[in-house]
């Protein structure tokens, strides 16, 4: 009897190939190697929350995502209209102002973290957390294809319990969809911390004119 995969499989194949050649794209490169050094940890810039209060006074809102190389995450966010700028960074930590190569030795249990400053008017934060829940394997713990770690965990960072409900909604719904296999075991935390990464880091892919590694399913 011939086997033929569901559409979700191999949709699942397709973003784990993609995150896979993420990991083993640019992040290897000796420049960036080179860039990471202990004076480039002095210019990350910490964002809490009346940082984003100040964003609600102009009418927009703030989310906080984790899921895995935060160079494709980022990408992607900037692809959905309403999303008026993003800042890759680290949160969820226990360590202040970490750098990179900080949060790469696993000591410092930050997240590889995207914040999104958004249009409430255009997209909403339920939509939001179905693009994340779309571009990433919210199924592995730790882990996003070949990159493994606690830095890689699939996460969500409220600010209030709204976005709490919003959130666990849309996790439920999405589970119950099809659109993937297995529990999705993304971790929902509150906020409290935001660092941003080194300045290399930021819109990495868009400076190259390269395409990012995180491929929405379908």
């Amino acid at each position: 009897m011939k086997l033929i995969p569901s559409k979700a499989t191999l949709s699942f194949l397709v973003l784990i190939l993609a995150l896979a050649g993420c990991a083993n794209g640019s992040r290897d490169s000796t420049a960036v190697a080179a860039q990471n050094s202990a004076s480039a940890k002095d210019a990350s810039k910490l964002y809490s929350s009346a940082d984003d209060s100040k964003e609600r006074t102009k009418g927009l809102q703030v989310a906080y995502f984790a899921a895995g190389c935060f160079w494709g995450v980022e990408d992607a966010f900037k692809h959905v209209k309403g999303v008026v700028d993003t800042t890759v960074g680290f949160s969820g930590g226990i360590t202040d102002r970490p750098s990179y190569q900080d949060v790469c030795s696993h000591g410092t249990k930050h997240a590889e973290t995207v914040r999104i400053v958004f249009d409430p008017k255009v997209v909403s934060y339920g939509a939001l957390v179905n693009e994340f829940l779309d571009i990433h394997d919210p199924t592995t713990i730790d882990r996003q294809g070949v990159d493994v770690g606690d830095q890689y965990r699939s996460a969500i960072f409220y600010s209030n319990s709204e976005e709490q409900k919003t959130a666990e909604q849309e996790i439920s719904k999405y589970q119950a969809s099809g659109k993937i296999h297995g529990k999705i075991v993304t971790v929902l935390d509150k906020f409290d911390k935001f660092y941003s990464a080194e300045e290399y880091h930021q819109d990495y892919f868009e400076r190259r004119g390269e395409s990012g590694c995180h491929v929405k399913r379908q």
